[in-house]
């Protein structure tokens, strides 16, 4: 059977032996929104929870409003063409308004990428500034949270009398959903919040799983954070297969943000009756498998679905290498991960990036992991603590000779983007 797996912008064709398929599993179908601007709108104007936009603006002097970077497909463009005018009709001028791309500790969008994100006009005629997480001099220091997270926030944030985030809703492969409170942190945090955030004692906790929200230290904890900053205002939306908006919410930050999750959760859950012996999934395509830091959210939201030893191959592009140069050290400094892991959690061994490492780690626990990608050799993959095949063909009858001519094989052509549960 022939399925097309998402990879890179233009996808890939692959033969999958069909007696064997479970699925393909995919988001529920959700009825697009014709008109997403006005349903953006809409939300402006009664959004949930809180005043509408222009009420809130009316006197504010500064405002800043946080997008997500390259690494999410948010329609940041359509989304702004409505807030700005929204906020310029209450009075603010141009030059009070900054967009604050929420980087994390990600690379800065600049030139074309920033084109991207915002639109030409918007571009050129505004204010948009990236967030750089390690300049701790640009935050400010709020206090530490109930569990002892100092709380750094981008300074430009904290110091505005109007802040506003858009993000988007989708699972998460630590915090259980993204948007709403992810904009503010780790979106717009220090490195000295994150690299505590995203410890051990966090991360390793077993609700820090995707589509799970209650008893989430992750989650509660990023939650405590950005109400300490504030935030007045946000704009989410939730994207089907074709990644057409399918709902926007906005308002209040954690009223608007479990609106938006209630929703899609009648939609992104795939039922899987029991374990399977293979997972065949993706990284979701461009963007998300630009790198093979990004890559790895492909392969932890799979984990309830495969078999203990099970065989999960991802298809990922990878285009700009393994990522950045702190968690590229990661395997340079450990020669395996439970080197790594022995490190992290019984020493004060840290780099940078290292929870995602700790989530390969995750993965390696209870399955064996093959990529297929152009994007990096098959001796680099060695390196990075996975096995790699030239084609999903080969590494189909590779897995099959492992686990059997019966095997069942789990296909998830949008890979993060779904989540498979046990029925």
């Amino acid at each position: 059977m022939q399925i097309k797996l998402d990879y890179g912008k233009t996808g890939m064709l692959v033969e999958v032996p069909e007696a064997n398929i479970v699925g393909p599993l995919s988001l529920k179908p959700a009825e697009p929104i014709e008109d997403t601007a006005a349903a953006v709108q809409e939300v402006l104007n009664k959004p949930t929870g809180t005043k509408p936009l222009r009420e809130l603006a009316t006197g504010k002097t500064s405002v800043c409003i946080l997008i997500c970077d390259i690494t999410r497909p948010v329609p940041n463009q359509i989304i702004l063409e409505q807030v700005l005018p929204e906020l310029e009709s209450a009075g603010i001028q141009r030059e009070q308004i900054t967009i604050l791309i929420a980087t994390g500790l990600h690379r800065p969008n600049e030139g074309e990428e920033l084109i991207e994100l915002v639109g030409e006009e918007i571009a050129n005629n505004y204010r948009v500034e990236n967030h750089f997480g390690k300049n701790l001099d640009e935050h400010t220091f709020l206090g530490d949270s109930t569990r002892g997270v100092p709380a750094w926030i981008d300074t430009r944030y904290v110091t505005a009398d109007l802040k506003i985030t858009i993000g988007l809703i989708e699972p998460h492969l630590m915090a259980g959903y993204s948007g709403g409170r992810k904009l503010i942190c780790p979106g717009i945090a220090a490195l000295e919040t994150v690299k505590v955030w995203h410890s051990p004692r966090f991360i390793e906790h077993p609700n820090a799983d995707c589509g799970i929200l209650e008893g989430n230290p992750v989650h509660e904890e990023n939650t405590e954070i950005a109400k300490m900053a504030g935030c007045d205002f946000i704009v989410n939306v939730t994207l089907d297969e074709q990644r057409r908006v399918t709902k926007v919410v906005g308002g209040d930050m954690e009223a608007a943000f479990m609106e938006g999750v209630r929703f899609l959760e009648q939609f992104v859950k795939a039922e899987v009756n029991g374990e399977c012996d293979v997972v065949l999934t993706s990284s979701a395509g461009y963007p998300l498998d630009d790198t093979f830091y990004q890559s790895i959210k492909g392969l932890t939201g799979v984990l309830p679905i495969v078999k203990e030893g099970g065989r999960i191959i991802i298809v990922a592009k990878i285009g700009e290498g393994i990522g950045s140069p702190e968690f590229q050290q990661l395997f340079t400094d450990n020669e395996n991960l439970d080197t790594f892991m022995d490190r992290i959690t019984n020493t004060d061994y840290f780099v940078m990036d290292q929870w995602q490492l700790e989530e390969l780690a995750k993965v390696c626990r209870k399955a064996n992991v093959t990529y297929v990608t152009e994007g990096l050799t098959a001796e680099e993959l060695t390196g990075l603590f996975v096995d790699s095949a030239p084609s999903v063909e080969v590494a189909i009858a590779a897995a099959l000779k492992e686990h059997g001519p019966d095997a069942r094989i789990a296909v998830i052509p949008k890979g993060p983007y779904v989540l498979p549960v046990l029925n």
